[in-house]
């Protein structure tokens, strides 16, 4: 046999073998991401939107909960938020973290700071041109950077939810840290945020697609089939309720509206003003899950002894109803801190409130709502009594016959009397002997010779 002849032919069946092996694996590969994509059988989209609060989370909670009672086995969650609460963020995270099915974060436009960290809890992010995510400095309620240690923190939180889908952690502490740089991402002196593209090149977006509509059908969903789980009404209105600037917004009207009402007389819009607002703040830490009938109770109680305090002065009364008043309000607060900061910036509001209008209208305007103001007025058909005690013994005379009532004169003034018995002509010379009120008694007055 050729030898030569032969080896050309054996080249040709291993590169025809190679090719079939390669076909093969490329279609296993094909098959397995086919199997993969449609291995889903039951889908939901919750809307992460909005700033980042505990009003969210709550309702999160809910979803998730709802979502594994139908066994999901695909949760999308589609987020457009600007960040929010460093807290309620982490406990967002760790949501997702522990929930059985496979999460998607969907970002259609924008996820920066704690909205980012989220994204990074999810198994998967997905994202759409012209989106982005990143920037997530924390700040203060001044609008400036927080301290070195909160943002230490936060940037060993940010990095570890990168980690844990094998995420370069780098990036996530450039989109925290200001004075990192990043070489070929952000120089010093700024922070990272990603559009779309970048965020694949770096491998913090899984994948880029146009719509909501290819991503269902990379993911291998019929998007007829898939259930949306949206927060009811009373949940937005806790989301709205439990945000720090709304809450203590809603304190703040509250108690000025009680002070601007005892100064205010009747009832009126000031303590209609107040009671809506306590009612929503009430409302939506109830809703949220933070407050209870007991911390609602204990507001109700505390009212009802500060009213009793003005009949039974001392001030012990008073007292427990301030204490009872304060418990009530921080322990609905879903943070005992947060609880006591809101407050304490309402309170400053008030007593500054109160001292203007004790300026304006005195310390006596306060009390207009415990002392009786109404006064009887001639006009209105009522005269009161005149004292007349200054006419006894003093002498007059019957100007008509006392029979024995009549009219007499004493000291120039007309006045109705009454003879101690018996008749009086007129003209006859009187004493004034009795006074009891409005009854004048007279008696004839014996002339000496």
């Amino acid at each position: 046999m050729n030898t030569a002849a032969a080896r050309p032919s054996i080249r040709r069946i291993r590169f025809w073998l190679s090719l079939l092996s390669l076909l093969t694996g490329l279609m296993m590969f094909a098959s397995m991401q086919t199997a993969k994509a449609a291995s889903y059988q039951k889908a939901f989209w919750i809307p992460v939107d909005n700033t980042i609060e505990r009003g969210l989370e709550s309702f999160l909670k809910r979803a998730f909960l709802e979502a594994e009672q139908q066994q999901a086995d695909l949760v999308i969650l589609d987020i457009n938020t600007p960040g929010g609460e460093v807290r309620a963020a982490g406990e967002i995270g760790q949501l997702i973290r522990e929930a059985p099915m496979h999460v998607v974060a969907y970002i259609d436009n924008q996820a920066f700071s704690a909205g980012t960290y989220i994204a990074l809890n999810a198994n998967e992010i997905v994202m759409t041109p012209g989106s982005s995510m990143g920037a997530a400095t924390p700040i203060d309620l001044a609008g400036n950077a927080a301290d070195i240690k909160v943002i230490s923190a936060w940037s060993e939180q940010m990095q570890g939810a990168a980690k844990l889908n094998k995420r370069n952690p780098e990036v996530a502490r450039a989109m925290v840290e200001i004075d990192t740089e990043f070489p070929g991402l952000k120089p010093k002196g700024t922070v990272l945020s990603l559009d779309a593209q970048t965020a694949q090149n770096v491998g913090y977006a899984d994948r880029v697609v146009a719509n909501k509509e290819e991503l269902f059908r990379q993911l291998g969903v019929n998007a007829s089939a898939v259930q949306s789980i949206d927060p009811t009404a009373g949940e937005r209105v806790a989301r709205w309720v439990t945000s720090p600037v709304v809450m203590s917004l809603l304190l703040v009207i509250g108690l000025v509206g009680i002070v601007v009402e005892l100064f205010a007389p009747g009832f009126g819009v000031a303590g209609t003003i107040s009671l809506v607002s306590f009612g929503l703040y009430f409302f939506g830490h109830f809703v949220a899950g933070f407050a209870n009938w007991l911390h609602i109770g204990l507001f109700v109680i505390g009212i009802l002894l500060m009213i009793m305090e003005i009949f039974l002065p001392g001030g012990i009364v008073g007292a427990l109803g301030f204490i009872s008043i304060v418990t009530g309000l921080v322990m609905a607060a879903y943070d005992t801190q947060q609880g006591l900061a809101s407050l304490g910036i309402a309170a400053v509001i008030t007593v500054i409130v109160t001292l203007l209008l004790v300026k304006r209208f005195g310390v006596k305007g306060l009390f207009n709502k415990f002392i009786l103001g109404d006064v009887q007025r001639n006009e209105e058909g009522y005269v009161a009594p005149k004292d007349q005690r200054e006419l006894l013994n003093k002498e007059g005379i019957a100007l008509t016959p006392l029979r024995p009532a009549g009219m007499v004169k004493v000291e120039g003034k007309r006045v109705d009397a009454v003879t101690v018995g018996g008749y009086v002509a007129a003209g006859t010379p009187v004493i004034v002997v009795q006074v009891e009120g409005t009854r004048v008694v007279v008696q004839e007055l014996e002339l000496k010779e």
